[in-house]
């Protein structure tokens, strides 16, 4: 299975983290501040080990198989499937199938939404951008954008 490289409607498109975030509803469109984001992401891609301070996190399967673990235990998520990373609650993920995975991943508040802006960069087409290492600096960064925006760095990414 590939994933789509290509989104089909309109959003915001960053290049964040090593991925694609599509912004598809921002925070600001509702009174809830209820934020949708998609996310297209490659093979072995996983955010750090995190707590959001604000807000719960809800990741929905849309292609492939993600490996979540939530407050140390692991979850395997299929297309169809959906996985909550309460707030307060430790976890991260990882992309598991070859092809790459897609997801969306909602959150009431606009604390992620706004490192995502902070962080990402717009990027230029739908796709997943060239893979690179991250350098100390790119992780520091990400780690004090999480911190200004509700969420703690706590840990590596899952391998």
């Amino acid at each position: 299975m590939t994933i789509h490289q290509k989104t089909e409607s309109t959003g915001e498109l960053f290049w964040f983290n090593g991925t694609l975030a599509t912004i598809r509803i921002p925070g600001k469109a509702g009174v809830d501040n209820i934020s949708v984001i998609e996310h297209l992401m490659p093979y072995g891609a996983s955010p750090p080990l995190h707590i959001h301070r604000n807000e719960d996190e809800v990741f929905h399967i849309l292609e492939g198989v993600m490996r979540f673990n939530v407050a140390g235990k692991d979850i395997i998520a299929h297309a169809g499937q959906t996985v909550l990373a309460p707030k307060g609650i430790v976890h991260s993920f990882r992309v598991e199938s070859a092809g790459g995975a897609r997801c969306l991943t909602v959150t009431t508040g606009s604390d992620f939404e706004q490192m995502v802006r902070q962080v990402g960069m717009p990027a230029p087409e739908a796709k997943i951008p060239p893979h690179e290492m991250p350098t100390p600096e790119v992780i520091a960064a990400l780690t004090e954008a999480c911190a200004r925006n509700g969420i703690d760095v706590v840990g590596a990414p899952l391998s």
